[in-house]
Parts: C-alpha cells; sequence; structure tokens
C-alpha cells in the first residue's frame, strides 16, 4: 500500500508539473520529501528485517546523502583539481557497487528461504 501511494503521488506530480506548470521550488521540495520517505522506509525495513546484508542499505543512505550534500553545497576546485561535483561522482561509483552487492545478496538470500520453504 505504502509503494501504491507513493507511485501515484510521483505521477500526479510528474503530470502537474509537465501539463500544468513547473516550478522548481516546488519539484526540489517534493523530491526531498520522496527522499526522506524513502530512508524511512528502508530504515522500518532494516529496523524488523533479519537480513545478513542489511549493512549495505545503511552504507548505501548514508552514501547519497553525501552525494545531495556535495550537489546542494557546491565549492570550488580545491587547487585547481578537486571540487565538489567530482567528488560526488566519484561516491556515485561505490554507492552504485554496493548497492547492487545488495541487491545480489538479497537475490540470493530470498532464493535460500524459498528452497528451504519448498523442502
Amino acid at each position: 500500500m505504502v509503494v501504491a501511494s507513493l507511485i501515484a503521488f510521483v505521477t500526479i506530480h510528474i503530470l502537474y508539473l509537465k501539463c500544468y506548470q513547473f516550478d522548481y521550488d516546488l519539484n526540489m521540495k517534493a523530491s526531498a520529501k520522496m527522499g526522506v520517505a524513502k530512508v524511512l522506509i528502508w530504515g522500518v525495513w532494516v529496523g524488523i528485517s533479519n537480513h545478513p546484508s542489511k549493512w549495505k542499505i545503511w552504507v548505501v543512505k548514508i552514501g547519497e546523502g553525501l552525494i545531495i550534500l556535495f550537489q546542494i553545497y557546491d565549492f570550488p576546485p580545491y587547487k585547481g583539481f578537486l571540487d565538489a561535483h567530482a567528488i560526488s561522482h566519484a561516491i556515485v561509483v561505490h554507492v552504485s557497487y554496493i548497492w547492487w552487492s545488495f541487491i545480489h545478496d538479497d537475490s540470493e538470500y530470498r532464493t535460500k528461504t524459498l528452497m528451504k520453504k519448498a523442502k
């Protein structure tokens, strides 16, 4: 039920921005609220789950937070070489790897669980 309401919210939001009026501030506020909702939903899941790789979700969420901070609070290049945007892109690589590692672990865990139930 949570997913259905989020999909409905996102669909209505996109249609409003596309068909009626594109409001940048409204889009930023809605995106921030969806991001907070995503962190809360994953936090609840991690809290009640006994998944062996649930720690990876926290690493991904912290990484996503850092990416957002580096995107919002941009700073000029340090010694003409490394700026906030470059750092955020460097973090994305590692966060993506950890996320897909979790997806892989989750598929193995769910397969093992289903195989045990089938026996």
